[in-house]
């Protein structure tokens, strides 16, 4: 339960902010999210009364003042959010041991397709992989909330066309595509070691070339 205190003005609560109030206030907004929160959301906290410039400042500067911390600041592609450092993050798994998905080969091949070459149709997907892909490959992805359709191919029955979300960059710590790494990296922060064994989906590399992004 929070603590009452007076409710500020309209005036307190933004003119009047000096830089280390407002650090506190992005600090607590951050905190108590459950997803990243881009700049314009984060403005709305000060009645847009701050630019983005300020605000991305700020938050550069908090972003130093918490590296050696166990928490990190970071910019991921849906916006800022707090997190786990990666060498902290084993220590936590002990105490809730995390339920890591698994994804059937079809599923990660389907899913570095979409990533390496959107958008996508279906039939592109097909041709790639020289097999047919069902409708519970590209619906576990959707409902991962790592891919989704952004368009419609102008030809005959107009297939969707498929593309990345901002949660799957946001899943990979990323801000944009530009930054995939390269598929057998990409493969490793997907999946456990033992389904990359199952995986050798460096033998698409050949149909990743980023050119036809």
């Amino acid at each position: 339960m929070s603590a009452t205190s007076p409710k500020p003005s309209q005036s307190e609560t933004t003119s009047s902010l000096d830089p280390k109030q407002i650090k506190r206030i992005l600090q607590a907004a951050l905190l108590t999210s459950t997803e990243p929160l881009p700049i314009s959301e984060l403005r709305k906290l000060f009645n847009q009364e701050f630019g983005a410039s300020i605000l991305t400042k700020l938050l550069d500067e908090m972003r130093q003042q918490w590296k050696d911390s166990g928490v990190e600041l970071v910019k991921v592609a849906s916006g800022w959010r707090f997190q786990t450092q990666a060498e902290i993050q084993p220590y936590l798994d002990r105490l809730s041991p995390p339920k890591t998905p698994r994804y059937s080969r079809a599923v990660l091949e389907t899913l570095a397709i979409i990533a390496y070459r959107q958008p996508v149709t279906r039939g592109d997907i097909e041709e790639i992989r020289g097999v047919s892909v069902s409708s519970s490959v590209l619906k576990t992805l959707t409902a991962r909330g790592w891919i989704e359709t952004v368009g419609h191919r102008n030809v005959p029955g107009k297939p969707a066309l498929f593309a990345t979300t901002p949660h799957f960059l946001d899943d990979l710590n990323l801000c944009t595509l530009e930054e995939l790494p390269p598929l057998e990296e990409m493969k490793s922060l997907i999946v456990t070691p033992d389904q990359n064994q199952e995986l050798p989906l460096s033998e698409m590399e050949m149909e990743t070339d980023t050119a036809s992004r």
